[in-house]
């Protein structure tokens, strides 16, 4: 099966960023979408597992993560568990208070744990790939942009 590609403009009304946000994320290699010489310029295509990626990121900086931690989650989880991105299966991690590195880490989620970390007045930020790649599917099927 050949693979789908989405123009700049078609990512952006699926997954809800705004076409300078893919630009900078491009910029910054945090997506990094096919770019191909056309001879009069530049073709940018994105994948639909960088959909997901630009939909990741899109929903954590809406929980209020600020970009550097953002970007730094999507590449672990690329580094990690890059077959997620694709699948949709699985995929439930959560950021939680490291108090050695003084800093948010990612680990696969846990309900007591984050219970626990609550409880503590820790935070726990929920990183379920799979619900955001629910709705990306949801939106390429009924063509929602």
């Amino acid at each position: 099966m050949q693979e789908e590609f989405f123009t700049s403009k078609q990512a952006a009304e699926i997954t809800g960023c705004t076409l300078r946000q893919l630009q900078y994320w491009r910029e910054k290699e945090v997506v990094v979408p096919v770019i191909g010489d056309t001879g009069i310029g530049r073709s940018i295509y994105y994948s639909r597992s960088n959909l997901i990626e630009l939909a990741a990121m899109a929903y954590w900086l809406s929980l209020g993560l600020n970009f550097d931690l953002a970007s730094r989650t999507l590449r672990q989880i690329k580094e990690q568990e890059p077959e997620l991105l694709n699948s949709g299966q699985g995929g439930r991690f959560m950021l939680l208070w490291n108090w050695e590195t003084q800093s948010l880490e990612l680990v696969e989620f846990n309900r007591e744990r984050a219970i626990l970390n609550l409880s503590d007045g820790l935070p726990v930020i929920p990183v379920w790939l799979d619900l955001i790649y629910s709705r990306v599917e949801s939106r390429l099927l009924t063509g929602e942009n």
